[in-house]
């Protein structure tokens, strides 16, 4: 016979990397005193860390010890169980467009849902509400580009969309352009300026 913390093991190495395990799922196997309790060993135990209220991951063991998993996994599992969006923040899509030399100190990630805290072993995650406009065009190209000029601001916006026009893939500059009227009136009218300098 599995004993219940075997069980919540088991069900946790099924997972892939990053993937979240709540104490929820396991309420058919027993009284929710003993599930909160099971998972309070395997977490006193180092088999489980807690990330957030009610929100466990399993840590990834490799050759050098045991770590916590990769934050995205773990915000892109997160997001999956709600159905929410989430994208990286403005500070690294405009690192990763080249518009900046910046590179982010804390993690922190764009969500459709609301604002919360992941504690991944010693470093922090941030997981912030953004308007529904920030995350529309998708985790792509012209998506990334969308959150790093919101980042950026509007008295950097004119250079930043000089320097994406020539970087971005024409689709990828087309499906921007497109979106301007679900964007902040500052964005639309640049992108409509930076458009008719072709």
């Amino acid at each position: 016979m599995v004993t219940l913390p075997e069980f919540i093991l088991l069900h946790a190495k099924s997972l892939p990397e990053g993937g979240v395990l709540s104490p929820k799922e396991f309420l058919h196997m027993g009284s929710r005193a003993a599930v909160d309790q099971a998972f309070s060993r395997l977490t006193k135990e180092g088999k489980l860390l807690r990330v957030a209220r009610g929100k466990y991951v399993m840590p990834v063991s490799s050759r050098f010890g045991t770590r916590a998993p990769a934050p995205e996994k773990v915000v892109q599992a997160l997001a999956a169980q709600h159905g929410e969006v989430v994208s990286p923040h403005g500070a690294n899509a405009a690192n990763a467009l080249g518009l900046t030399q910046q590179v982010p100190i804390r993690e922190v990630y764009l969500t459709s849902g609301r604002t919360h805290h992941l504690k991944l072993g010693r470093s922090e995650v941030m997981v912030k509400h953004a308007p529904r406009w920030m995350l529309a065009l998708g985790p792509g190209p012209a998506g990334s580009a969308v959150r790093a000029l919101a980042w950026m601001g509007p008295s950097h916006v004119s250079e930043s969309l000089s320097t994406l026009h020539r970087t971005l893939p024409p689709a990828e500059w087309q499906a921007l352009t497109a979106a301007r009227a679900a964007l902040p009136s500052w964005m639309a009218r640049a992108i409509g300026e930076e458009t008719l300098r072709g």
